[in-house]
């Protein structure tokens, strides 16, 4: 694949980020364009390595290799379908996907991995600009009547493989906007809207019907969609926060990482957002309780903000500048990843645990109280490394701990598993008929393409279940997707 002697004639290279004194001051997403020509070196590093590890580092088993090498030889139409053959949303994962297939890379072994996420996103991007990516209903309608509760990626990608296999498809969105945490969790420096709303109008354009402002098990009753419907799609995410349960958690100033972001990019599509609830970071001192995507992503939209300063801590020590010994290839590497966000700004710091907060009279946080630890899973405080920070606004992003249960999770009674997921046997079923279950609802929180690989396995097992228990005229024989030409 590629050229042979690709990557022995040309190094790893990356699409340039703005610079930090432009990139804070505005919402843009931060990286220039890339030069073809620069693309096409960057698809001739990929070798004839035989067994492409790629394909199994990444979830939704992408055909990595091929559409390299029709990017090397300039083959860019047919290195568009190429990857729109797993993956419905290139353009979400080649932007906000941590690149797992990289860390498989077989060039990766002792030399840089080739630019998988940099040529993914280039490749979608030029099929938009070009046309070449379309509408594509389908050609019959099986009469059958899909309901898919959630519009994030897994949501998204069921509607889409069920639409083209002929099903009537409805999504149900609890917001004002569909998207789920593309639209509402990752800032807009990292995924501007209008990428998600482009795909949305032609998933419109083939049939897929959205429903915003429906909240599934409240504002709509879970009887309504079981009468109407011969199949129920759950995936609704992974909501429910990790919490900090120390002394003064009820001081005011203290917030979930989910309750600032989704405030910022709606001020970014022009909403109001309510004063008696507004959460800004602006000329506050801020500590962000995490260290992960979301602390990240916390950490960044805060340097737009202006805070007075800004500190991130995570529990865990600080991880190796290599790959980890314990994370050989091709493994996800435990290894120290420094974000666009942390370049911007910040102080960042390693096992510490918050014991408590202090406030004023009024019930306002004004400090943060920790202690350095040692390794897991102890965590034993390390005796005078106690220290107070001040504080004006705490952000805790210390991950999810799985699906909000109240509401339609209890209504429908499915059964959960022992992490409280929806528990579903090899066809995605739950254990009520005919519903089915997908994304980080079923697995927890985990990465987009994750989310996008279980919507599509749905989708399958779902189109199997309609065909199976009623006589309806097959529309193909596959539901993968096909890309008009």
């Amino acid at each position: 694949m590629g050229k042979t002697t690709g990557f022995m004639e040309y190094p790893r290279e990356l699409s340039q980020r703005r610079a930090v004194t432009q990139r804070v001051n505005d919402w843009f997403e931060i990286y220039v364009d890339f030069p073809e020509q620069k693309l096409r070196e960057q698809g001739a590093r990929c070798m004839d390595c035989g067994v492409p590890f790629c394909h199994t580092g990444c979830p939704l088993n992408n055909i990595i290799p091929d559409w390299n090498d029709l990017v090397y030889h300039g083959r860019w139409k047919e290195a568009v379908r190429q990857l729109h053959a797993t993956n419905n949303f290139p353009e979400f994962t080649g932007r906000i996907c941590p690149a797992p297939c990289e860390a498989a890379c077989v060039l990766g072994i002792n030399q840089p991995p080739v630019t998988i996420k940099q040529i993914e996103k280039s490749i979608v991007e030029r099929g938009f600009k070009e046309g070449w990516i379309r509408p594509e209903p389908p050609k019959f309608r099986t009469g059958k009547k899909v309901a898919v509760v959630g519009s994030g990626p897994a949501g998204l990608a069921a509607a889409q493989q069920l639409c083209r296999a002929g099903h009537w498809v409805s999504v149900y969105e609890k917001s004002d906007r569909i998207g789920g945490l593309l639209r509402y969790g990752i800032p807009q420096f990292k995924l501007e809207k209008n990428i998600i709303d482009r795909r949305l109008e032609q998933m419109s354009a083939e049939g897929v019907q959205f429903i915003t402002k429906a909240h599934v098990g409240k504002g709509v009753p879970v009887e309504d969609l079981e009468r109407e419907f011969d199949v129920m799609v759950l995936a609704g995410g992974a909501e429910c926060p990790r919490d900090l349960q120390v002394p003064g958690r009820e001081l005011k100033g203290i917030h979930f990482a989910m309750e600032f972001l989704p405030q910022q990019n709606k001020r970014c599509l022009g909403d109001r957002v309510d004063p008696a609830t507004e959460i800004f970071a602006t000329d506050k001192r801020v500590v962000i309780i995490g260290g992960g995507d979301t602390g990240a992503d916390c950490l960044g939209t805060c340097h737009r903000q202006k805070p007075r300063s800004v500190h991130q801590f995570e529990i865990m020590p600080m991880p190796p500048d290599e790959r980890s010994p314990q994370t050989p290839w091709p493994l996800w590497p435990m290894q120290l990843r420094t974000e666009a966000a942390h370049e911007e700004g910040g102080v960042r710091d390693w096992s510490i645990a918050t014991t408590k907060f202090t406030g004023d009279s009024e019930g306002n946080v004004q400090a943060l109280h920790a202690v350095r630890v040692g390794p897991p899973p102890k965590f034993e405080p390390i005796p005078g490394t106690h220290f107070t920070i001040e504080a004006d606004l705490v952000l805790i992003a210390m991950g999810f701990l799985g699906p909000v249960r109240n509401g339609m999770i209890e209504q429908l009674g499915v059964t959960l598993d022992a992490r409280g997921n929806i528990a579903t046997n090899q066809n995605y079923m739950s254990s009520v008929p005919g519903v089915f279950a997908a994304g980080d609802m079923r697995r927890g929180q985990s990465l987009v393409v994750w989310a996008i690989s279980e919507g599509r396995k749905v989708a399958e097992c779902v189109d199997r279940y309609l065909r199976e228990t009623a006589a309806i005229k097959p529309v193909s024989p596959s539901i993968s997707v096909q890309l008009a030409t």
